[in-house]
């Protein structure tokens, strides 16, 4: 297990936002939870204030669902180009099927797909990412706030 500092997170989210800055994204949409941290911090560096969330369940508890659900309340109106972002490509299952979800239900709508995060191992790619994982990563947001 591999503790993620907020240092690193910082520097990393810095990164992560030059590598998307081309795409020139007109909001952002937050993988909840994961994502979400992620998302406020990019959207303050790239100057965006839409900033929408879309939540998924796969798990309840620690057993694995047969299919994963999405609860999408988006609205995008007027927009081409949209960036979805979570903190972690790990399995890939939760992104693949997010990203499905979104090119059928969104057609009009260029998405792009961002991580700190991508294991080799995943079943999805994002467009974007920042540093290889082969290990679980213990998230500063996941540890530093149990009481």
């Amino acid at each position: 297990m591999k503790y993620y500092a907020y240092e690193e997170f910082r520097n990393d989210t810095n990164t992560l936002i030059k590598k998307v800055r081309d795409f020139h994204p007109e909001a952002l949409l937050a993988i909840a939870r994961g994502g979400l941290t992620l998302a406020h911090a990019m959207a303050e560096g790239l100057d965006i204030r839409e900033v929408q969330s879309i939540q998924t369940e796969l798990y309840d508890k620690t057993c694995k669902r047969d299919t994963i659900t999405i609860f999408d309340t988006c609205v995008f109106e007027n927009r081409a180009r949209i960036l979805v972002i979570d903190d972690i490509a790990d399995s890939g299952e939760t992104l693949e099927a997010i990203m499905k979800h979104l090119v059928k239900k969104y057609p009009q709508i260029e998405f792009k797909s961002a991580t700190l995060f991508y294991k080799t191992t995943s079943i999805y790619e994002p467009n974007f990412w920042v540093k290889e994982a082969d290990d679980w990563i213990d998230f500063f947001w996941e540890r530093d706030f149990i009481l």
